[in-house]
C-alpha cells in the first residue's frame, strides 16, 4: 500500500532543456540563412548597380590587321607545313666506323657525290686476295689448256687414251670454272668497297647531320651505339605545302585550283600555288584530307617544316591579287567620312580617340588604311553618335 502511495513525479523526463536547445539551433541556422541571403543580395545589386550606372558608352572594336586582296575572293581557308616530297636519311649498306664526312648543314650536293666513307682497310685486304686469286687462275688456265690440246691430238693419231684425254679435259674446264668464281669474288668484294662509300642519292640539300666522325654506322638501325643514317637531305625543288582540310569542306576543292600560300615566317610575302593532289584517303581521327598545294614559284626563303597557311581562290577571282602587297585594313563601317575626310575612333586603356586616316583600296568588308594606325590597334567597329574623341567606352 504505500508504493501506491509513492510520488512518481520525480521520475518524469524533463524535456524543456531539449526544447530550449532545438529553438536555439533553430535561431542560428535561420540567422545563417539570413547573413547568407544578404550577402548575395549585396553581392547582386553591386554588380547590378556598376552595370546599370557604369561610366561608357557601350561599343564593339575591331583589331586593325593586315589582309590580302585574294581573301575576298577565298573560297577556304587551311593552315599546313612545307614538306619536301623527295626526302631521304641516307645511311650506308655496311657496317662500319665513320672516317670521313664532307658535308654540312647548309650544304648542296649532286647525285652520285660521296658524301661520308666508313673505314675500308679490311675490305680492301679481302679485295686484294681474291685478286691475287684470279690471276694464279688466269696462270695456270694455258698449262691446262696446252695440255687438253695436246692429248686430243695424241688420241686422234692413237698415242694417248680416252681415260687421260678426259683427265685433261676436265682439268681444264675447272680451270675455266675457278677463273669465273675468282671474277665473282672480285666482283662481291669490290661492291663491299662501293658500300664503305655514301654517296647522295639525288641532287638536293642537306638538312641535318645525324652522325660524326668516329661513330658506328649500321644499316640495320641506330642503337646506343651505332648510327642507321649519316645526313638527311631533301631536294628543295621538290616543296609543296601539305594542308588538312576538314571532310565537309573538301568539295570546295578541285585539282589545278589557284590558291595563295603565306608562311607565318614572312606574312608579308604571298607565294602564288595550286592545288597538286587531293589524297585520296580520309584521317578517321581528325575528319579530314590531306591536300598538296604546289609553288608556281618559290625563293630561298621557303624552307621545309614551315607552317603555312593557304587560301583556296574562287574560279572566277582575279589573279592580278596575287601581285598585290597585302594591306593594312579594318572594316568598312569603322570609318566615318567628315567634310571629305576619313576618320577612325582608335581605342585606348577604354577612351576614344579620333584619328583622321587615308583609305585605299577596298576588299570585301574591309577597306585599306594608309596611314593613322598600325597593326594591332583596337578600332570601334560600328561608332555611333554618342561617340566622340575622349568618350570613355564600354567594350562589348
Amino acid at each position: 500500500m504505500e508504493n501506491k502511495n509513492a510520488d512518481l513525479s520525480s521520475l518524469k523526463i524533463d524535456r524543456s532543456s531539449d526544447t530550449d536547445n532545438k529553438g536555439n539551433n533553430s535561431n542560428i541556422t535561420k540567422t545563417v540563412v539570413t547573413a547568407v541571403i544578404i550577402i548575395l543580395i549585396g553581392v547582386l545589386a553591386y554588380f547590378g548597380f556598376n552595370k546599370l550606372f557604369a561610366k561608357g558608352v557601350e561599343a564593339k572594336v575591331a583589331t586593325v590587321t593586315r589582309i590580302s586582296p585574294s581573301e575576298s575572293s577565298a573560297v577556304l581557308t587551311a593552315s599546313g607545313y612545307v614538306v619536301a616530297q623527295r626526302k631521304a636519311s641516307v645511311a650506308s649498306k655496311a657496317t662500319g666506323r665513320l672516317v670521313y664526312l664532307g658535308v654540312v648543314e647548309g650544304d648542296a650536293v649532286k647525285k652520285g657525290q660521296i658524301i661520308a666513307r666508313l673505314e675500308d682497310n679490311d675490305v680492301k685486304a679481302a679485295l686484294a686476295q681474291v685478286k691475287a686469286n684470279l690471276e694464279l687462275n688466269k696462270s695456270t688456265l694455258q698449262d691446262a689448256k696446252n695440255n687438253y690440246e695436246r692429248q686430243e691430238k695424241l688420241y686422234k693419231m692413237g698415242g694417248t687414251t680416252q681415260v687421260e684425254l678426259d683427265a685433261a679435259e676436265a682439268a681444264y674446264k675447272r680451270n675455266l670454272a675457278a677463273i669465273d668464281v675468282a671474277k665473282a669474288q672480285v666482283q662481291a668484294e669490290e661492291v663491299a668497297l662501293e658500300n664503305t662509300l655514301i654517296r647522295a642519292p639525288f641532287d638536293g640539300t642537306v638538312l641535318t647531320k645525324d652522325a660524326d666522325v668516329g661513330e658506328i654506322v649500321s644499316p640495320l638501325g641506330a642503337s646506343s651505339t651505332s648510327r642507321a643514317a649519316v645526313v638527311t637531305m631533301a631536294d628543295m625543288s621538290s616543296l609543296q605545302v601539305e594542308a588538312d582540310v576538314s571532310e565537309s569542306n573538301i568539295q570546295r576543292i578541285k585539282q589545278e585550283q589557284d590558291c595563295e600560300i603565306t608562311l607565318d615566317a614572312y606574312p608579308d610575302v604571298r607565294y602564288p600555288g595550286y592545288v597538286a593532289k587531293i589524297v585520296p584517303t580520309a584521317d578517321r581521327s581528325k575528319a579530314t584530307v590531306m591536300v598538296k598545294i604546289a609553288f608556281r614559284k618559290y625563293d630561298k626563303k621557303v624552307l621545309p617544316e614551315m607552317s603555312a597557311k593557304v587560301l583556296f581562290l574562287d574560279t572566277t577571282a582575279v589573279k592580278n591579287n596575287i601581285n598585290e602587297k597585302p594591306m593594312l585594313a579594318v572594316p568598312y563601317t569603322a570609318v566615318v567620312k567628315k567634310e571629305g575626310k576619313s576618320f577612325i575612333f582608335k581605342v585606348l586603356d577604354n577612351k576614344v580617340i579620333e584619328v583622321e586616316v587615308k583609305t585605299g583600296r577596298e576588299s570585301g568588308s574591309y577597306i585599306e588604311i594608309l596611314s593613322g594606325v598600325e597593326a594591332g590597334d583596337k578600332v570601334i567597329e560600328k561608332p555611333t553618335e554618342d561617340i566622340k574623341d575622349g568618350t570613355e567606352i564600354k567594350i562589348l
